[in-house]
């Protein structure tokens, strides 16, 4: 399969610039930009951007040391792997680093656009120019009042970048009247604006200041428009010259005496800078059942893409379409499957279905279906449970840190007294925030919880090690032994490499102890990072998007998401050349297994935990229907074609479409165990079929809509939201209902579909 082509724009281009990258991404982002001039192009420019705002900010005085006091309280263990790391030695380090990137990123458009660029190139601001203007804008405030001053970068209209220094001054007046806030909309590149009775000279620089009352005033230049925005989200754009009124401090002085009364416009806000990391996804092709009659995936009980793609639909943006992983969303519902029987000694039950594919009518649509042991709280062995929590500054939003906080209360009211909880915390550095704790003692661990802060850099390679030491010794023979995480998987300190962080987390895998993998936040959220460290760890990954989903995972599905029925299960579908031309197995793109790994006990796969459903489809092109391969090899010259490992005579005797084999292993086994179940295909009708069938085949359907799957034939949004209206059953919990509802969201959203 090639790589897909590196475009200009790619984030990854940035880190290649700044010498971030390594091993084989490195290699593929260096190989692209030696073929392609205009990569050669940005990559200069980036560089050269990179150098302007290093030398920028050599002249700065480093800031003073400041320790990560939320962690002082923390207790540590096994202190030759466990350090304080020191923040402040790398502070200026890190943010001129932030910078750079963020200003790369924004020019990065600019640079994929061509070399012809308007406007002088980003310059230096001077401390002395900063100093001058800070001194000069003092007057705009009264004696209770403070300011704050920062130096900004003019953009195009509508964005502002931020790459200065805030000035505290004493505390605002009880009773300070409404805030104001002014922003530049526009500005020339370079020029001089008065301050008081001097003259400044700001370069491409803009100052702006904030009054306690919350009066900012933004000046640089003649010419520049200002926005005046209020505290209830109105604003109002107007012009100011540079030279009227003593500059800026006067303009400060103005718009304190205004208050709220300027007439309210709309707030017009520049895009949000995004930095998030999804893994890329090809759609699986057709495949010829003659050559190749054996399908074979491990399955994924993962459910983070739904949550995720409804966070991006809900926020009125499409989603990436790599974002969109089709088995996640399936699996994100429950279905009607039959349970095991008492008798039954497997953990799990299989039921198959198969009617005609509705974006496809002359093609069928198999699902296989799997169903888990269902397990009561009070059946739940006992569970030794540590929550590793990134306390990182970038986990410093509402929704992250606070909702880690609010949902990890949730799950400690749904443990047995005799359950225990332990939470290791990590930034530069990681700590024991409570050692194992009985949850009898709950209002202790409630506490401990209650006390986590954000602040500092992630290094959660440290955490996670630390984290699993505390499982081990903690270890519950025959019990529950499980990390949870709770992060934006945005790891920049440390062992950084998804590789290595994967490398750790498969060793560690190897204790016994199990892992889940819980999603927070936006705008630099890691996915690919989650998806795949819970994937080599024997867990799940979820993305929390809101206190609901976390109600979800951690108490309707508690005993799913903590006890394991069955691990390393593996699918391996067998279909009759007989009767099917052609198959695809719609998504499970990066859970592919070969066929040879089917039968091999060194081969990891998913996990199912207790009550869970897993969904597979498959859409299959039978005998007779037109179809033609999209690509051929030449005939083989040294051995005859294969059959698919039976005479033509057998295969023609036999009525059944496809087999569907499933191997698992016990949760403390190293010996899989073999399950067969054939499938037989009556010709039924997608409305002849049942509501859960109905219902995935819509949101399959969903799924192919937003990655714009060349696969996905008549499917569009009016007709996924016709097959779920026609699915959705009893809708329990009414997930079903809100999926319906996210279809009509998206109608919104997407191009309209013929």
């Amino acid at each position: 399969m090639n790589d897909p082509k590196i475009l200009s724009d790619d984030p990854r281009l940035t880190a290649y610039a700044l010498g971030e990258l390594e091993g084989a991404e490195r290699e593929q982002i260096e190989t692209a930009v030696a073929a392609d001039p205009a990569l050669q192009a940005a990559v200069e420019e980036i560089r050269a951007t990179a150098s302007r705002l290093t030398a920028a900010l050599e002249a700065e005085p480093l800031p003073e040391p400041v320790p990560p006091v939320h962690l002082e309280s923390y207790h540590t263990v096994r202190p030759a792997r466990i350090f304080r790391f020191p923040y402040w030695g790398v502070a200026a380090v890190a943010a001129a680093a932030c910078i750079a990137v963020i200003l790369v990123w924004r020019e990065l458009p600019r640079v994929a656009g061509g070399a012809n660029r308007t406007g002088a190139k980003l310059a230096q601001a001077t401390a002395a120019e900063k100093k001058a203007a800070e001194t000069a804008v003092q007057g705009a405030a009264q004696p209770s009042n403070h300011i704050d001053i920062q130096f900004e970068p003019p953009t195009s209209a509508g964005t502002m970048e931020h790459v200065g220094a805030v000035v505290p001054n004493p505390p605002p007046a009880v009773g300070a009247p409404p805030s104001t806030t002014t922003e530049a909309v526009s500005a020339p590149s370079v020029a001089s604006a008065p301050v008081g009775e001097e003259v400044v000279k700001l370069s491409p620089f803009e100052v702006k200041a904030e009054t306690a009352t919350g009066h900012h005033a933004t000046s640089t230049l003649a010419g520049t428009r200002l926005r005046t925005s209020q505290a209830d989200g109105s604003s109002s754009v107007g012009a100011f010259s540079g030279t009227a009124g003593g500059g800026i401090a006067g303009y400060a002085r103005a718009q304190a005496g205004k208050g709220a009364g300027a007439p309210p416009l709309p707030r017009q806000p520049g895009p949000p800078f995004n930095t998030e990391v999804y893994g890329y996804v090809a759609d699986n092709d057709f495949l010829a059942a003659a050559e190749n009659p054996l399908s074979t995936f491990s399955v994924d009980v993962d459910t983070a893409s739904y949550s995720n793609v409804r966070r991006f639909l809900a926020g009125g943006r499409r989603p990436p379409r790599d974002a969109v992983r089709i088995e996640e969303l399936v699996n994100y519902f429950t279905y009607d499957y039959p349970a095991p029987k008492a008798v039954d000694p497997a953990p799990f039950a299989a039921s198959l279905e198969v009617a005609s594919a509705p974006w496809a009518p002359t093609h069928r649509l198999v699902r296989v279906g799997l169903k888990g042991r269902e397990l009561s709280t009070a059946d739940r062995p006992a569970a030794n449970l540590v929550f590793l929590v990134d306390v990182s500054g970038s986990m410093d939003e509402p929704n992250k840190l606070p909702l880690v906080q609010e949902s990890l209360r949730l799950l400690v009211d749904k443990l047995k007294p005799e359950d225990h909880v332990a939470i290791v915390v990590y930034a530069g550095a990681a700590g024991l925030a409570l050692p194992s704790t009985p949850v009898s003692h709950r209002q202790e661990i409630l506490d401990a919880i209650g006390r986590l802060r954000a602040g500092g850099t992630t290094n959660g390679a440290m955490g996670i090690q630390l984290a699993y030491d505390v499982a081990k010794a903690n270890f519950i023979a025959g019990g529950v032994n499980r990390v949870i995480l709770s992060t934006d998987g945005d790891f920049n300190m440390g062992v950084t490499d998804r590789g290595d962080l994967v490398r750790l987390i498969q060793e560690k895998a190897k204790s016994g102890v199990f892992l889940t993998a819980l999603g927070f936040g936006m705008g630099n959220y890691k996915d690919a990072t989650l998806e795949e460290l819970a994937d080599k760890g024997n867990g799940a990954y979820a993305y929390i998007d809101s206190l609901r989903e976390a109600r979800k995972v951690l108490v309707e599905q508690v005993n799913g998401t903590l006890a394991t029925i069955a691990k390393d299960v593996k699918v391996q579908v067998e279909f009759n050349p007989a009767k099917v031309q052609a198959y695809r197995l719609i998504g499970y793109e990066d859970r592919l297994l070969r066929k040879e790994d089917f039968n091999s006990d060194r081969i990891d796969a998913g996990d199912i935990g207790a009550g869970h459903t897993v969904t597979a489809l498959y859409e299959v092109v039978p005998v007779g229907v037109a179809w033609e391969p999209e690509s051929t090899v030449d005939p083989l010259k040294y051995q005859r074609p294969e059959t698919g490992g039976q005479q033509p005579d057998a295969r023609e005797a036999s009525s059944e479409l496809l087999t569907v084999k499933l191997r698992y292993k016990e949760p403390d086994g190293n010996i899989s165990k073999l399950l067969e179940f054939p499938l037989t295909d009556t010709g039924e009708a997608f409305a002849e079929a049942s509501a859960d069938f109905k219902f995935a085949a819509a949101v399959a359907g969903f799924g192919m809509v937003l990655r714009d799957s060349p696969h996905k034939g008549a499917a569009t949004l009016d007709a996924v939201e016709h097959w779920a209206d026609a699915g959705t059953g009893s809708d329990a919990g009414g997930y079903r209902t809100e999926f319906i509802s996210l279809v009509k969201q998206a109608e919104t959203i997407l191009p309209s579909q013929g």
